[in-house]
């Protein structure tokens, strides 16, 4: 069970070290990604996160994501 939601801020691991980004979709279904095909259920959803250094989109289950807390605004 994930606790990750949409709009939230996680980060993850890359082979340039750990980056940062938003949650800006969960996957509940199997589903093909940049010509992978990803697995995912209810019980172990996968998610589509944007890069906040790049814009760059990645998909990863919930195990990869570290939630982060939300940016301070002003």
């Amino acid at each position: 069970m994930t606790n990750l939601s949409v709009g939230d801020r996680v980060s993850w691991a890359t082979s340039q070290g750990r980056t940062q980004g938003v949650v800006i979709e969960k996957k509940t279904s199997d589903f093909e990604f940049a010509g992978q095909r990803f697995r995912a259920s209810t019980a172990e959803p996968a998610f589509i996160v944007r890069s906040e250094k790049t814009g760059a989109e990645a998909a990863h289950k919930a195990s990869a994501l570290r939630k982060l807390t939300p940016r301070a605004s002003g």
